[in-house]
């Protein structure tokens, strides 16, 4: 299934699109015991209900393909056989068989982990699938009918404590508290919707929480192969490397995510080249992301070998396993790194060019500047009075000398 196959499905969830024809279902409570059956004409629902149904089944069909939603290939056994069969007829049936019904009710129940009270909700459809253009255009005609049934499992929680105005009594008081049902937890879809058609030997999974998949679920209720999530792989892969990177390194935690940006640049390296050809943890792929990390030939051997025991033949796409959280956190941390240091050089400098003394500046020549008539040039002396070497100019009875734009007989000395 495709990230496109899923959307097209989920667009025809609204009024004048949704073809529904069944809804059934059963709510169980903690002691996994069923206290009540549902029998509904989708499209003759109340308009309130209807989309909060609707609502539910998009939420089926949530998430990212490979971490929350998941295609599953049956058993191959008997069992798986079986389970196949069992499906189709269910499918067939278009939910109007009790018996097929209380048996998926009752294998549900038996291997569906969950503490408290819960609502299984069954939908069935038929979806004359358009064709379409190469340019993606849609065609009145179609080749084939998709029909299917969609499965949400949702828990139901009662509503918190709280106090609530009372009308009727005029009053705060105590708010009664109600069992309300809450946004699928699991779910499945059968068949699987591939390349716009129908997949009788696949089934779509959701899980909402992806660390949480119930492998066994999936193998005693569904009849299907366990499949993790990309979540689960994550966890799974960076606990082999701590377990066996730790006996040579002080700072495992660092050199995995070391591990990580070369998986990144490959996986990036490998897109522009093969755009639709995913990067597989394969070996060759382990150990061009554990080169030149000052490992020992054992350690990258050992890891090898415990990821071949892990995941067996179907090793986990190189991009689920990659923190892009943690990576993009480590290079924003290094760059702050990077700049406060710029910033601490800076500052030294400055500190540095404000402490050199400044040359010391010469001291200017002192000389006094007098402006006298031609006629007084020659009178002009100089005399020592009192030690001190003087300018003397006489001056006639009807002279006067200004200083500083002061009369003499003004100036202030």
């Amino acid at each position: 299934m495709q990230k496109k196959d899923i959307l097209e499905l989920k667009r025809r969830f609204k009024k004048d699109a949704c073809t529904f024809t069944k809804m059934r279902g059963c709510y169980v409570d903690s002691q996994k015991n069923i206290i009540l059956h549902m029998n509904e004409t989708f499209l003759n629902l109340e308009e309130e209900e209807f989309y909060k149904y609707l609502e539910i089944a998009k939420k089926a069909l949530s998430g990212t393909i490979g971490n929350n939603l998941l295609e599953l290939s049956f058993l191959k056994d008997e069992a798986g056989t079986e389970a196949q069969k069992f499906f189709l007829a269910l499918r067939d049936s278009g939910l109007k068989g009790d018996g097929l019904l209380d048996l998926l009710y009752e294998r549900i129940i038996k291997e569906y982990e969950y503490a408290g009270n819960y609502l299984i909700l069954l939908f069935h459809d038929a979806y004359d699938v358009p064709l379409k253009t190469t340019d993606n255009n849609k065609l009145d005609e179609s080749e084939e009918v998709y029909e299917y049934i969609l499965c949400a499992i949702c828990p139901v929680e009662l509503t918190k404590a709280g106090l609530g105005y009372h009308k009727d009594k005029n009053c705060i008081a105590p708010r009664i508290r109600d069992w309300v049902v809450s946004v699928p937890e699991t779910g499945f879809l059968f068949p699987a919707f591939s390349d716009r058609s129908s997949d009788v030997n696949a089934m779509g999974y959701f899980v909402k929480d992806a660390k949480k998949a119930q492998p066994d679920f999936m193998k005693e209720a569904l009849g299907c192969e366990p499949k993790r999530t990309a979540t689960e792989e994550k966890k799974a892969f960076h606990a082999i490397l701590k377990e066996v990177i730790s006996a040579e390194v002080e700072d495992p935690a660092n050199l995995i995510l070391d591990i990580q940006q070369d998986l990144s640049d490959m996986v990036d390296e490998h897109k522009n080249v093969f755009e639709n050809e995913p990067v597989l943890l394969t070996a060759p792929a382990i150990r061009e992301a554990m080169a030149d990390k000052g490992l020992s030939e054992d350690v990258i051997a050992k890891v090898e070998e415990i990821c071949q025991e892990e995941f067996g033949d179907a090793p986990p796409l190189a991009e689920n396993l990659i923190d892009n959280k943690a990576l993009n956190a480590r290079a924003a941390a290094k760059k702050a790194e990077v700049l406060a240091l710029e910033v601490e050089s800076l500052k030294q400098k400055l500190e540095e060019k404000s402490t050199e003394a400044p040359a010391p500046a010469e001291a200017p020549e002192k000389e006094i500047i007098l402006q006298v008539s031609p006629e007084k040039l020659p009178v002009i002396k100089t005399e020592i009075i009192n030690g001190k070497k003087c300018i003397v100019i006489p001056l006639e009875e009807d002279e006067h000398a200004t200083i500083n734009g002061s009369e003499l007989d003004e100036a202030p000395f």
